[in-house]
């Protein structure tokens, strides 16, 4: 299983970023092979000053070793070791009527002192997270996301997208990062559902990714914008900062396994700002993005 998933992501960075730098027309991505001296390593593909893209990575790496133990305390077990590969990708467009997105699809397998394996599970989801609301967009998105969930289970879109509206939630500013999307996590077989079963339901989501975010950025890409609205995108920004920083778990298990601390803060945007107390005025199109991130909405009813 882990071959046949890392062989996948290998070819979903191809497709994804050969997809990228025809929508940009400008940039194109910047490849990074890098190894990680306790065992594996990843290749890195970084997008910057484009047209459309800002800055944006599109990261796979499959690592493996002995279980740090802070992550041993963590899953309770003792002198365990792991495998792990997945794909990352961040994308902070330069417009500020363009989403920003995040995806991660992953497999995690954990063995025991003569290399059984013991645990393994996938996980992943994306998520967008829109500086400017534009409904349409926000139900395209999550369309495509319920889309690909109904073809292995009706449960799972109202399940994984509530998991993601929890998940990416700042608990210190009452607000989510974005508008959601899917999450999901420790998928492991049972009396009912596979591995098999479990990849094909990952795939799936991890190949919806392009159909679901490119239609965004291409509807979005040439609106006109003031110096106002990118000043209001770099403000939110800084609070996609703090979640990375604080909340989040893919940031802090690579941090604690001795990661690629560039191809971890890869994620962070080129230009952020932080204003002392700031708030939108009342009644205006950033008010209104605030007002729903503080009130997740079923965007597909």
């Amino acid at each position: 299983m882990k071959d046949k998933f890392y062989e996948y992501i290998q070819i979903l960075q191809d497709r994804i970023t050969s997809k990228l730098e025809a929508v940009d027309g400008v940039a194109q991505f910047q490849e990074d092979i890098w190894k990680r001296p306790e065992g594996g390593g990843g290749r890195t593909r970084v997008i910057e000053n484009g047209y459309v893209f800002e800055k944006g990575g599109v990261n796979i790496s499959a690592v493996h070793g002995q279980l740090p133990k802070t992550m041993q305390q963590h899953f309770d077990v003792a002198d365990a070791n792991f495998f792990a590969c997945g794909l990352s990708l961040v994308l902070h467009p330069k417009n500020p009527m363009v989403p920003t997105v995040h995806a991660n699809w992953r497999y995690f397998e954990m063995y025991d002192a003569v290399g059984n394996i013991v645990d393994q599970w996938f996980g992943g989801g994306q998520d967008l997270t829109p500086y400017y609301l534009f409904d349409e967009d926000a139900k395209h998105f999550h369309q495509v996301c319920k889309t690909a969930c109904d073809k292995h289970n009706a449960e799972f879109y109202p399940k994984y997208k509530s998991r993601c509206d929890e998940y990416f939630y700042n608990a210190h500013r009452n607000e989510a990062r974005g508008i959601g999307g899917l999450f999901f996590d420790y998928c492991k077989a049972n009396e009912v559902i596979q591995m098999q079963d479990w990849y094909n339901f990952v795939t799936e989501i991890g190949d919806s990714f392009l159909d679901a975010y490119v239609p965004i950025v291409e509807r979005r890409k040439d609106l006109d914008y003031t110096e106002a609205q990118r000043n209001w995108q770099e403000i939110r920004r800084g609070r996609y900062v703090e979640f990375n920083l604080v909340h989040d778990k893919g940031t802090l298990f690579g941090l604690k396994t001795n990661g690629r601390i560039e191809s971890i803060l890869m994620s962070l945007p080129p230009h952020v700002q932080w204003v002392y107390d700031h708030h939108p005025e009342a009644s205006s199109e950033e008010e209104k993005l605030i007002k729903v991130l503080q009130n997740p909405i079923d965007w597909v009813s």
